[in-house]
């Protein structure tokens, strides 16, 4: 497999849904593909954990030096927000929100790219005011695998 970002448009801006960087072995050449993807925020939704496993760990970093906001909300591989990171929610909400509605590109992530990441967007899209069966068939449009589990479901559907 590769490392590809896909994308649809988000209110004024894009939003693109990729795994995470190195996933398929390479983080060097799959952070090249990011940033020149140009996203001026990037949610991660993935555990410290998995990006360490893969050779990420420096990911924080390299987006920072490249000028890229980092937002950074952990969930548990299959699993929904819960506890500390469902009380940021909001709060991460509001700043992907705002990117987009300046026109800014934001790039969600976890660790395949399916479950977490398209649960995430499809949240976001309904929040912003989308239907959200609309949005979700918007999203396996380019992301068949986006949002995994009844749980993901759920919650990114529940307001």
């Amino acid at each position: 497999m590769n490392f590809v970002i896909t994308s649809l448009s988000a209110g004024r801006g894009v939003i693109g849904i990729c795994p995470a960087p190195g996933r398929y072995g390479d983080f060097a050449a799959d952070l090249d593909t990011l940033l020149a993807w140009q996203p001026a925020l990037v949610l991660s939704v993935t555990e410290l954990a998995e990006l360490d496993r893969i050779g990420a760990e420096s990911f924080p970093d390299k987006l920072a030096h490249a000028g890229i906001e980092w937002a950074y909300l952990p969930i548990r591989d299959f699993g929904a927000p819960e506890g500390k990171t469902l009380a940021h929610w909001p709060e991460t909400s509001q700043q992907v929100r705002a990117t987009l509605d300046k026109g800014g590109r934001v790039l969600v992530h976890c660790f395949g790219g399916c479950g977490r990441s398209g649960m995430a967007i499809l949240r976001l899209l309904v929040e912003m005011g989308e239907n959200g069966a609309e949005a979700l068939n918007r999203l396996r449009v380019v992301r068949p695998c986006a949002v995994e589990t009844e749980a993901q479901m759920q919650w990114a559907l529940h307001l």
